[in-house]
């Protein structure tokens, strides 16, 4: 049975600051990093898809993206110019993954050999002179691309500072690799895709649950990013159709997109006055009309929409039931942590205690959120 270990693991990205040595407007979170890089990945990977790229495969981007989502959190110390010097020394680099694998495998074990074994050989192919993984080029070329996009926020307020232009070198060396992919192309050359982005980049500023103080502080946009992994998470270790999987992932990945729009308004706001909860969804599908599906080429928005419309509804594409414990899990662990650290506040132990009993009879093929959610009380000794 998978463990409560592995939602507070990916949970530890919120806290881990990135560009910490570096004058900045904000914080960036390496969560919130990782979010942004998916989002552009499932970009590329789009018009790869448009031009008739048949070895692209979504399962794989998702895996890579998860795989290095657990490989930073162990490595996340290590500054880039320390950490690609290791990679130089394979012999050194081969030692480093072979302790990363060592270091979260007690985390990981209950998804299965499979994921485990691909955990290890991602990490460990990482030594290898060359890479034709396209799937695995686009998650590099997200990564890159994200980089860039915080790098010139920090630049700005930094012009002078420290080793800003080795780091603009280094980035744009980097950058070169992936210009022969397509979708890269594409992608750099489109200003309504890169508006996308850009506007997705927005979510990070957003703090989820703003009225209340919180330790952690989540992001909108990190937030979706826990959302996908949960559902996928869900699926290692349940019988789930591959399509839906995937589906069930991206759906995650965007279900608050439109909060870009609304921001994000907590469910006692909603539901203030009747009939106001139905009023915010028909103003976001409009302005989503307007303002977020015209920045896409027209054949994804019906893909878009899926995403992003009535995202907790099941039907023959998606398991909405499922996205939606990922989200009511998501929303269990910023009250639990918070509490955690020591901070007490009724509405977060209202928040845990009504989660818990909505699902105190909900189960899903190799897990019981009855148990699940009864540990997370355990662990803390509460009762309420």
């Amino acid at each position: 049975m998978i463990s409560n270990d592995i939602f507070l693991k990916i949970f530890e990205a919120a806290s881990m600051q990135r560009w910490n040595d570096q004058v900045r407007a904000v914080e960036m979170s390496e969560l919130d990093k990782q979010a942004h890089k998916m989002v552009a990945a499932y970009v590329i990977a789009r018009l790869e898809e448009d031009a008739g790229n048949r070895s692209i495969d979504r399962t794989l981007l998702i895996r890579y993206g998860l795989y290095e989502y657990l490989q930073r959190i162990v490595l996340t110390d290590l500054k880039p110019p320390l950490f690609y010097e290791i990679k130089q020394n394979r012999e050194k680099y081969l030692e480093l993954n072979l302790w990363v694998y060592k270091k979260t495998h007690p985390f990981i074990k209950g998804l299965g050999s499979d994921f485990c074994d691909g955990f290890k050989d991602y990490i460990l192919s990482e030594t290898q002179t060359s890479d034709t993984d396209i799937n695995r080029n686009i998650i590099s070329a997200a990564h890159f691309y994200v980089t860039k996009w915080e790098y010139d926020i920090i630049s700005r307020f930094n012009p002078g500072g420290y080793q800003v232009e080795e780091i603009k070198s280094s980035i744009e060396k980097e950058q070169e690799k992936f210009a022969q992919i397509s979708g890269v192309r594409s992608f750099l050359s489109s200003p309504k895709l890169l508006s996308f982005i850009n506007i997705c980049g927005q979510l990070r500023f957003q703090v989820r649950w703003s009225h209340i103080y919180r330790v952690p502080r989540t992001s909108v946009l990190g937030h979706m990013l826990i959302v996908a992994i949960f559902t996928y998470l869900f699926s290692c270790v349940g019988d789930f159709n591959p399509q839906k999987t995937l589906n069930n992932y991206f759906t995650g990945l965007f279900h608050d997109l439109p909060e870009v729009l609304t921001r994000d308004i907590i469910n006692p706001v909603k539901k203030s006055v009747e009939g106001l909860d139905g009023l915010i969804k028909d103003y976001e599908k409009s302005e989503m009309d307007k303002r977020i599906y015209n920045l896409l080429p027209e054949r994804w928005h019906d893909e878009m929409r899926q995403y992003t419309e009535d995202e907790f509804e099941d039907t023959p594409l998606r398991d909405g039931k499922l996205v939606k414990a990922a989200d009511d899990l998501a929303a269990f662990i910023e009250a639990y942590l918070s509490i955690k650290n020591g901070i007490k506040n009724e509405n977060l132990e209202n928040a845990m205690t009504n989660i818990r009993v909505k699902y105190k009879d909900f189960n899903l093929t190799g897990i019981d959120f009855k148990i699940m959610y009864d540990r997370f009380f355990a662990d803390m000794g509460l009762d309420f």
